[in-house]
């Protein structure tokens, strides 16, 4: 019954989702309530909450201040000579401006944080795809699935925790996978490359001259805009009106009418916002990579380190306490939607988890494989591990059912390595899950919805993790 009950959840609250009869927090939340009780449990709500709430705590702060951080690092400049360098190789192109958001997406992902790759992915792109009217599910989707690939770095998360479960080293999961997940990426690329060009069929190639601006439309809330900077400024994260008008965190919209020049052509950010600190380029720049190394070396926790730096950011960039308080603001709005959405999320894992259905989903998957698939276990986990870890967290499934799949591997001489390399497999889906919190980063600040980002996004990125299996296969990996 459990079992039943589980998979009835999860397809209530993404039915729900996806047709938009509810938003994504009400889900979140309403939806495991109701099946709480349905399951007898509805006493042990509360446990199961603050259980949940409890576990998503660190990650709900690290987002928090990884924000706050990163937008102010994108307030004063940091990341302006990325944004027009991808802005110089896209063009008006709609092809080439998917292709660089799939790259982008893929060396910022570098770092092994989600949310960091979104934030900067986003930051540069969403003005173009705005501005020439593009599909914002196609960024979304290109940005999550390369994001996917690239997450199954040793110090991504899934990968270490894979060699924990089973005690391998994570050098010798990743390794070997390199060719395969090589063709994953390359894989991506191409399907960024087809997307662009069924966009650029739709919109064609347009000149600077055929790019309408809407006047109304903001950038990225909060980000790089001033207050009290000039005559028809804004307030920090406020609309805009009249000439020369500066968006919140977005290029300079002029009253040009349809068809007439630009001044600022595709800047993906006001290249003469107030915010801008030329003078501590450096300083910034070294405090990231600081930051970014002390991540990846693990030497604090994560959210200890962005609330450090948030903090050493915004002391040394905007002195003044006003000005503080203007950049905090400007990004309280994603703050406040990305956290909102984790703690609400929490209650959706607090009672899979608590109620036992999570248990039950896996057993049941599990004792349902056939007998004579056993000595094909390793593609079996890497089938598993597509929707396994889209519908649970990846600490429910590297800690609770890759030992149980390892375990009946060895029975058929299947080695723990050979598991673990299959267990990764599911990744390019997986960071579009509902109980990723990166995702909702994502999403918000790309203002699309998440049921809009779903229906699009599952279906390519599911083959995307089945082309990896694939050349897994077929290296000999698996």
């Amino acid at each position: 019954m459990l079992t039943i009950l589980g998979f009835a959840m999860i397809a209530t609250f993404l039915v729900l989702i996806m047709l938009k009869k509810m938003s994504p927090i009400a889900a979140l939340v309403l939806v495991p309530a109701l099946f709480c009780v349905f399951v007898g449990k509805g006493a042990k709500l509360g446990d199961y909450v603050i259980d949940g709430v409890t576990s998503l705590a660190p990650t709900a702060a690290m987002l928090m201040f990884a924000i706050v951080y990163f937008g102010v690092m994108i307030d004063v400049g940091l990341f302006d000579p990325v944004v027009r360098g991808i802005l110089k190789f896209c063009k008006a192109d709609p092809l080439r401006i998917v292709v660089g958001t799939a790259v982008l997406a893929a060396i910022v992902s570098l770092d092994g944080d989600g949310s960091t790759t979104f934030m900067i992915t986003v930051s540069a792109m969403y003005p173009l795809y705005k501005r020439l009217k593009m599909s914002l599910v196609v960024m979304t989707g290109v940005a999550a699935m390369a994001n996917g690939v690239m997450n199954t770095l040793p110090w991504g998360g899934p990968t270490a925790r894979a060699a924990t479960a089973l005690k391998v080293d994570a050098s010798d999961i990743f390794v070997p996978m390199i060719p395969a997940l090589a063709v994953g990426l390359a894989f991506v690329l191409a399907l960024a490359f087809v997307l662009g060009r069924r966009e650029r069929g739709r919109l064609g190639v347009l000149t600077l001259d055929e790019v309408l601006v809407e006047e109304t439309e903001t950038v990225l809330a909060g980000a790089g805009a001033g207050a009290g900077t000039g005559k028809g400024t804004t307030g920090a994260g406020g609309p805009a009106s009249g000439n020369g008008v500066e968006s919140a965190g977005g290029p300079a919209v002029t009253d040009a009418s349809p068809g007439e020049p630009e001044d600022d052509g595709l800047q993906g950010l006001d290249p003469d916002r107030a915010t801008l600190r030329p003078r501590l380029y450096w300083f910034n720049a070294l405090l990231t990579v600081v930051l970014l190394t002390a991540m990846i070396m693990e030497w604090l926790p994560i959210p200890v380190l962005f609330l450090l730096g948030a903090a050493l950011a915004l002391t040394v960039n905007f002195p003044h306490m006003p000005d503080q308080k203007a950049r905090v603001a400007a990004h309280a709005e994603n703050v406040l939607n990305v956290s909102g959405m984790v703690f609400a999320a929490a209650v959706f894992t607090g009672v899979l988890q608590g109620t036992g259905m999570v248990d039950h989903m896996a057993g049941w998957l599990v004792d349902n494989i056939p007998a004579g698939m056993g000595p094909h276990m390793a593609a079996v986990t890497g089938v598993l591990s597509i929707p396994l870890t889209y519908f649970m967290s990846n600490d429910g499934f590297y800690f609770g059912v890759l030992p149980v799949l390892a375990e009946a591997g060895h029975a058929h001489g299947v080695s723990s390595l050979e598991i673990a390399r299959a267990s990764i497999i599911g990744q390019p889906l997986h960071m579009s899950s509902p109980l990723v919190p990166a995702v909702y980063v994502l999403v918000g600040m790309a203002k699309v919805e998440f049921g809009d980002h779903t229906r699009f996004v599952v279906k390519w990125a599911a083959l995307t993790s089945l082309v990896v299996l694939g050349a897994a296969i077929v290296f000999g990996i698996l």
